[in-house]
Parts: structure tokens; sequence; C-alpha cells
């Protein structure tokens, strides 16, 4: 019951935004991502949730280097293929999906020709989060740069003016 309430009341709430996380879960994310730089390295993570009509729900978190204990090593965030087998029955046994990525970048955010030419999932709609600062808090929303993959190393923006419509982390996520 409760949570069928919750879902009409998020339908109204947040009924535009293709990514909604539970704020508790957002700013988890943050300072853990923020946490793993230690302000030397890119970090990041995978949001994993569900997906409901091109509309993502993120319930969860698993962080690259979790999945590739070398993902750092270079400074910047890459993951092997066996990184991406560990995450994908990750998400087989808890019957979830990646819903976006999240990497840090240690000033500004942008897309640097690295990410858009190297999606982390190369699917459809993927969505791509960049944060600025390493995560330092606080991270506002008007800092994120945020793409949508639409193939073909193509991206659509949904950062600065857009954001706050394009993902949710509030109370209703």
């Amino acid at each position: 019951m409760i949570s069928s309430i919750k879902t009409i009341i998020r339908a109204f709430a947040a009924s535009e935004h293709r990514l909604s996380c539970p704020a508790p879960l957002w700013a988890r994310t943050m300072s853990e991502l923020h946490r793993r730089t230690r302000q030397r390295h890119e970090s990041g993570a995978f949001l994993l949730g569900h997906d409901h009509d091109s509309r993502r729900a993120a319930v969860d978190v698993v962080y690259y280097d979790d999945l590739d204990p070398a993902a750092y090593a270079s400074g910047v965030c890459i993951l092997h293929a066996n990184a991406f087998a560990k995450l994908w029955a990750m998400c087989r046994a808890r019957k979830l999906a990646v819903v976006a990525d999240i990497h840090t970048h240690p000033g500004a955010a942008f897309q640097s020709e690295a990410d858009r030419t190297n999606p982390m999932v190369a699917q459809l709609g993927h969505i791509a989060i960049i944060v600025p600062g390493f995560a330092a808090p606080p991270v506002r929303y008007e800092d994120l740069c945020i793409y949508e993959y639409q193939g073909e190393h193509r991206w659509a923006e949904r950062s600065h003016r857009c954001c706050a419509q394009f993902v949710y982390t509030g109370f209703w996520s």
C-alpha cells in the first residue's frame, strides 16, 4: 500500500525526470566518490536500479574499484573486461540494471574526448554523469555534466539548466 502511494506521488512530484535517486543514496555516493579520489585521481560508480519505460530509478551503487582494483591506476577511470563480467553478474543476481554511471573530474565537469568515445555502457539512453572537483562538497546540480547516449559516440547534453529537470534526488525517488 505505502509503495503504491509513493509511486503515485512520485508520478506527480518527479514526473519529468529520467533518472531518480533517493537523497540518502545520492549523498552517500557523492561522499564515497570524494573519499575514493584521495584528491589525486578520478573515481567512479555505476548506479543500479530499474528502468520503467525509459524512466530510471536508482536503488544501489557499485564503485569501479570494487569491480576492478586497478580502475584508477592511471589517474583516470579505466575498467577492464572482467570488471564488466562482475557487474553484469551482480546485476543478474540482484535483478537490477545499470541506470547510470558517475565519475569525477579534478576540476570542472566536462565530457572529455575519452569519455565521449568510450562510453561505460554503449546503450541508447544510457546516462553518464560527471562530477567536478573530485566530488568535494557541496556538489550542486548546476555544476554537474549529464549526458544521454544517442549511439555511435553521440551524446545529448542534459547539464546545467536541464539537470534539475533530468535528475531527481529528492524524497519521492
